[in-house]
């Protein structure tokens, strides 16, 4: 009896430790405006949707060349969009801070619906 009494402190402080796995909770997209629906709110709304998509569809691995190489496809396909001005990285946390034409800024993670960039209602023209 004592035994288990001294091992229940060790099981509670076990599963109290967080998990470090934070691209699941970045990427959930639940509870959000869908992508298609947001992508109707503006052109740069729908360039932020194609960003996402085409950085959604970049990311496939989790090895830091296979990551390296799905931003720099994604920043390249940001740049490529009329609408935005500046494209700042950051690989560590997945994310592309956008900066638009208009002064907007927006933090963009990847998304995987399996929908082509330039499928996306509204999406500006390229350069």
């Amino acid at each position: 009896m004592r035994r288990s009494l001294a091992l229940l402190p060790l099981a509670l402080l076990l599963a109290g430790c967080p998990s470090y796995d934070r691209y699941s909770e970045l990427a959930d997209a639940d509870g959000l405006v869908p992508a298609d629906r947001f992508a109707r709110y503006g052109t740069e709304q729908a360039a932020a949707i194609a960003i996402g998509r085409a950085f959604g569809i970049e990311h496939i691995g989790t090895t830091p060349v296979e990551l390296d190489r799905a931003i720099g496809r994604a920043k390249a396909y940001a740049e490529s969009l009329a609408e935005v001005a500046a494209v700042t990285t950051d690989a560590d946390a997945f994310i592309l801070t956008v900066t638009f034409q208009s002064g907007w800024i927006k933090a963009i993670t990847p998304i995987r619906d399996d929908v082509a960039p330039d499928r996306t209602a509204n999406v500006p023209a390229r350069r």
